[in-house]
């Protein structure tokens, strides 16, 4: 039974994902001289989280914290990574952001055609120039006041616990003078866990904002404090959600 749901989600998943990339193919392409920061682009990533996460009510969703977002702000995000649900839960921040993600998925049909579209970040893992470019093309973003999205993990954590951090994210916030934004996603891994494809039928994920952290009084060689700071925070909150 949970294969024959299975089977029915990913097609609703492709079926949404073809519409969201028409829809920003349209964008793109006849309001670019008005959309250069590819935000209606973006936007169309919206209603698209919000029918893939809608397809099964017994998916229980409680975000927290949103008050912590000022829009006139631009940020780097930094947040865990459980499961592929946590791309649509991190768009119903409603926040504008361009992902900093690993280069196969902008291979992906459909979805990451419209990430391309979107001029969100690609990232080569173990070239060393591709990551000089795309740490580059994400202070380019920062400097024209668009936010950027780390997964400072670099992939989805195999359990419970988060994996080590990078280092990245943290560096560019401090050469930026942009403040770091911690979000703490849990229980994503109850929907589809990583390297599987059958959804489970009941889930309870919460997605939760922390304050954000000014990073204008730190020096270079402070990243690793605020790294370590900005994961104890999240850790915290799996803790806590895990006892509960």
């Amino acid at each position: 039974m949970q294969a024959i749901l299975a089977i029915f989600i990913w097609l609703f998943i492709a079926i949404m994902s073809l519409a969201e990339f028409l829809a920003t193919s349209c964008v793109a392409i006849f309001l670019f001289p008005f959309d250069r920061k590819r935000k209606i682009a973006h936007a169309q990533g919206f209603w698209w989280a919000d029918a893939i996460l809608g397809i099964n009510p017994f998916w229980s969703l409680k975000l927290s914290g949103l008050e912590n977002i000022d829009p006139k702000k631009t940020y780097v995000i930094v947040a865990n990574h459980q499961s592929f649900f946590d791309i649509p839960l991190l768009y119903k921040t409603r926040l504008q952001f361009k992902w900093v993600a690993k280069e196969s998925l902008f291979n992906i049909p459909l979805f990451g055609w419209s990430m391309s579209l979107g001029k969100h970040v690609k990232l080569a893992r173990g070239a060393r120039g591709s990551i000089k470019k795309a740490y580059d093309q994400a202070a380019g973003w920062l400097r024209q006041g668009v936010s950027v999205l780390f997964f400072p993990e670099g992939t989805r954590s195999a359990s419970a616990e988060m994996d080590t951090f990078k280092n990245g994210a943290f560096k560019l916030a401090i050469q930026e003078k942009i403040p770091v934004l911690p979000i703490a996603i849990n229980g994503t891994r109850q929907i589809i866990p990583r390297g599987g494809w059958i959804f489970q039928t009941k889930a309870y994920c919460t997605l939760r904002v922390f304050p954000a952290i000014e990073t204008k009084d730190y020096l270079p060689e402070d990243f690793s404090h605020l790294r370590d700071t900005v994961r104890d925070k999240l850790n915290e909150n799996l803790i806590a959600k895990s006892a509960f």
